[in-house]
C-alpha cells in the first residue's frame, strides 16, 4: 500500500518527521518498505498484512497515527446535494447471487461533465502510482484509495433499462471488460449485467460497454459489498488482478460502503458538475448480526505481556481505536470492535492491540512472563521419526491434491469398498472424489516423473484419507504411503526400519492378500501381531499399465494411528554387545505354500535372545531333486550374546532348535 506523505495530512497532524512515522508505524505492524520522493510529496510504500484492510486507504493509515500519537482524526462528512427527481423513478437493483453480493449500493449523477482531472487531484494519483483517465474515473479511484472502499462508475444510457442485476455467470458467458480483452466466465463468479448483458465484473473489472467516456453524460455510482473467496477464485482463474480484487479478497467495511458512496458524488458534483438524483439505492438481503463483545481481563496484560498497566490506558488505547465499551467493573470490561476490524474477535487479539499501540520496545526484554511447559503430540513424534527414516532411506516427500477423479478413486481402494465422498465444488477440473487411499496419487505423481525422465522416483507421502461410514462422518486416518522402484524386499525392508525407529511393540507378521491391483506372488497384508495396519505389494503388470507406468512399481500403505499406538516414543538406550557374533546358513526345502514369513517368524522364536539377526537370501526350485511343489528357502542367521561369547556347543544348540522348529511346524528339510 503506497500513501502520500501530503495526502495523510488531511486526516491527522502530522507533527513529526518522516523517518519516525516511518519507523514508529514499523514497529506497529505496517511494515515500511520504502519511501519516493515524487515532486513536492513522498510516495511511502507499506506492506499491509491481510488481517489489516482497514489500512488499504489513507483513512486507516491515518487513523493509526492518530492512536500511535494520540492526535486528532479528522475524516470528512460528505452531504452532497440532491435534486427532485428520485433515484427509484429511472433506475433499480436485484441481487439475485446474495452468496456472491451481500449489499448493493447505487447512486445517480444526471449532467456530468467528463473531463480532465484538476491538477491536485491528478497528482495525488500520480504519486501512488496510478493512471490518470478523467475527472469522474479518477474521483472512483480517489475514493478508493482513501477509505479502502472500491467503486464502480457506469455509464448510465448504456445499462438497458436502467437495471441493475447482481447474478452468477453463466457456463462460458463472454465478458469484454474495460482492459479490452474478451473473458470466458464460469458458474460461481459474479456478474453485475442489465437486463440483457454483462456489465461489469464484480468486484473486479468494470466492463468496456458501459465504462465512462468523454460522452457520457449520466453516471451510476456502485458501492458494494463481494463476498472475498468469490472475488479471489475470480481473479485467480481469469488472472484478472486489480486494485478493486485486491481489497474486496480481504474484506472492506460494510459501514464505510455508504460513506464512499456519497463521498464520490459529492467530489463529482464538485469537479464535474451535474445534480444527483434524490434517493439511494441500497439493497442487503441479508443485513448482518451485531457483533458480539469481547471480554477483556486487565489482569492478563501482566499474564502476557509481562508489564503492568493501569486500566485506564487499556481502555484509552482501544477506545482510540475505535472499540466501544459497553460495561464493565475495575476487574473486566466488554468491548465491541468497530466495523472495520474484522480481525478483532478475542481477548488475546486487544492485548495484541495493546502491546502494538504501547509499543513493544517499552516491554523490556527480560521481563519475566510465566510460561507453561508444552510438548508435541504423539502423533507429530512419529511422523517426524518416519520421515526422517523415509529421507534417509532416499525418499522424497510429495504434496498431493486430497480429490482425485472416477478413475483415480475406483483404481486402489484397500480401506474401504463405499463409494467415495464427492465435493460439489471440484478442486480441479474431474477431481470431484475424496481420496480413500493416497497410492493413486503418487503413482500419478511417478508417471509425471517418469515422462520426465527422471531416473530415480522414490516418493513419499503423508496426509489424510476419507473412508465414508453409512449414516455418520466420514473416518479421517492419516496414512504414511510410498511408491518405489525398488524390489518388494528392499521395501519391506524400509518398513521394518520404521518399526525399528519407533521402538514398536509387537513383531511384523505378514499375510498373503488378494488384490487384482498387486501382483499375487509379490504382495501382503502388513499386521503387528494381529492388527492389520498396512498393505505392501508390487504393481500388477495390468495395473502398472493402466496407470501408464513405464517401469516396475512397488508400494506401501500404512496406518498412522497403530503406529502410534504400537510405539514407545521415550529414547531407550541398549548398549553394543562386546562379544563376537556366530553366523549360519540354512537351506530349507519346505512345501510351495509355506511363506517366507512363516519361517521367519518360526526362526526368530526358536532362536531366543541370542538371535540378533534373520536375513533372507533367495528361493530356489527344482523340481527334479526335490519333487513338485517343493522349493528351497535359504536364509542366514546371526548368533550373539549380550552376556559372554557364546561357545561352540551353545551355538550349536540354538541352531538344532531351529532345525526342529522349522522341521516340525513347517515340514522343513535341511539339506546339508
Amino acid at each position: 500500500m503506497i500513501v502520500s506523505w501530503n495526502w495523510l495530512k488531511d486526516y491527522v497532524p502530522l507533527n513529526m518527521p518522516l523517518s519516525e512515522a516511518e519507523e514508529r508505524l514499523a514497529m506497529a505492524g505496517l511494515n515500511h518498505e520504502g519511501t519516493e520522493k515524487i515532486g513536492d510529496d513522498f510516495a511511502i510504500d507499506l506492506e499491509v498484512t491481510s488481517n489489516r484492510p482497514d489500512c488499504l486507504g489513507h483513512v486507516g493509515v491515518a487513523r493509526e497515527i492518530a492512536v500511535l500519537w494520540d492526535e486528532n482524526l479528522t475524516v470528512p462528512n460528505p452531504t452532497p446535494a440532491t435534486s427532485a427527481t428520485g433515484i427509484s423513478d429511472v433506475a433499480s437493483v436485484s441481487i439475485e447471487a446474495p452468496e456472491l453480493c451481500s449489499r448493493y449500493n447505487a447512486r445517480l449523477i444526471r449532467g456530468v461533465k467528463v473531463g480532465p482531472s484538476p491538477d491536485w487531484l491528478a497528482q495525488r494519483l500520480k504519486t501512488l502510482g496510478l493512471a490518470v483517465i478523467s475527472n469522474v474515473v479518477d474521483i472512483t479511484n480517489y475514493v478508493m484509495m482513501e477509505c479502502g472502499q472500491p467503486l464502480h462508475a457506469f455509464d448510465f444510457a448504456h445499462l438497458k433499462g436502467g437495471k441493475i442485476i447482481v447474478r452468477g455467470a453463466t457456463k462460458d458467458e463472454p465478458f469484454m471488460a474495460i482492459d479490452h480483452r474478451q473473458y470466458v466466465l464460469r458458474p460461481g463468479m459474479c456478474v453485475i449485467a442489465d437486463e440483457s448483458r454483462p456489465v461489469a465484473l464484480g468486484g473486479v473489472m468494470g466492463g468496456a460497454d458501459s465504462e465512462v467516456s468523454e460522452s457520457t453524460v449520466d453516471v451510476l455510482i456502485e458501492a458494494a459489498d463481494f463476498t472475498p473467496l468469490a472475488i479471489r477464485s475470480t481473479a485467480r482463474a481469469l488472472r484478472l488482478h486489480s486494485p478493486s480484487s485486491y481489497r474486496f479478497e480481504r474484506g472492506v467495511d460494510p459501514a464505510g460502503i455508504d460513506w464512499a458512496s456519497r463521498r464520490a458524488c459529492e467530489m463529482i458534483l464538485d469537479l464535474a458538475g451535474g445534480e444527483l438524483s434524490d434517493g439511494v439505492i441500497d439493497v442487503e438481503p441479508d443485513p448482518p448480526a451485531a457483533r458480539e463483545p469481547v471480554v477483556f481481563r486487565f489482569s492478563q496484560v501482566k499474564r502476557i505481556l509481562g508489564i503492568e498497566l493501569e486500566a485506564s490506558r487499556v481502555e484509552g488505547i482501544l477506545s482510540r481505536l475505535g472499540m466501544d465499551r459497553v460495561k464493565g467493573d475495575k476487574q473486566s470490561a466488554q468491548f465491541v470492535a468497530p466495523t472495520w476490524r474484522r480481525d478483532l474477535t478475542r481477548e488475546i487479539d486487544l492485548i495484541e492491540e495493546v502491546a502494538r499501540i504501547h509499543g513493544y520496545d517499552e516491554i523490556p526484554e527480560d521481563v519475566g512472563v510465566p510460561m507453561a511447559p508444552s510438548n508435541r503430540r504423539d502423533v507429530d513424534r512419529v511422523k517426524q521419526i518416519v520421515r526422517q527414516v523415509l529421507l534417509a532411506s532416499g525418499f522424497s516427500e510429495a504434496m498431493t491434491a486430497s480429490v482425485v477423479d472416477e478413475k483415480s478413486s475406483s483404481a486402489y481402494s484397500p480401506w474401504s469398498q463405499a463409494e467415495p465422498i464427492r465435493s460439489s465444488t471440484p478442486m480441479l477440473r474431474g477431481a470431484d472424489c475424496l481420496r480413500r487411499s493416497l497410492i493413486p496419487s503418487l503413482l500419478e505423481s511417478r508417471r509425471i516423473n517418469e515422462s520426465l525422465a527422471n531416473d530415480t522416483i522414490e516418493l513419499f507421502e503423508t496426509a489424510k484419507v476419507y473412508l465414508p461410514r453409512e449414516g455418520q462422518l466420514p473416518e479421517e486416518p492419516v496414512m504414511i504411503s510410498l511408491t518405489s522402484g525398488r524390489d518388494f524386499f528392499a521395501v519391506k525392508g524400509v518398513i521394518e526400519a520404521i518399526l525399528s525407529a519407533l521402538h514398536v511393540d509387537g513383531t511384523l507378521k505378514t499375510v498373503p492378500v488378494n488384490d487384482p491391483f498387486l501382483d499375487t506372488q509379490q504382495s501382503c497384508q502388513l499386521l503387528i501381531d494381529d492388527e492389520a495396519f498396512g498393505f505392501l505389494g508390487v504393481v500388477s503388470a495390468a495395473s502398472t499399465k493402466a496407470a501408464s507406468l513405464r517401469n516396475p512399481t512397488t508400494i506401501a500403505e500404512i496406518r498412522m494411528d497403530v503406529l502410534q499406538k504400537t510405539s514407545r516414543l521415550v529414547p531407550q538406550f541398549n548398549p553394543l554387545s562386546p562379544y563376537p557374533a556366530i553366523n549360519y546358513d540354512f537351506n530349507f526345502i519346505v512345501d510351495e505354500n509355506v511363506a517366507w514369513a512363516e519361517i521367519a517368524g518360526t526362526v526368530g522364536e526358536a532362536g531366543g535372545e541370542c538371535l540378533e539377526d534373520i536375513h533372507y537370501q533367495e528361493t530356489y526350485r527344482d523340481p527334479e531333486r526335490d519333487g513338485s511343489g517343493r522349493k528351497r528357502l535359504m536364509l542366514s542367521v546371526r548368533l550373539r550374546s549380550d552376556q559372554q561369547t557364546l561357545t561352540g556347543e551353545q551355538a550349536d544348540e540354538i541352531r538344532q532348535a531351529i532345525i526342529s522348529a522349522c522341521e516340525k511346524q513347517h515340514g522343513a528339510a535341511l539339506l546339508g
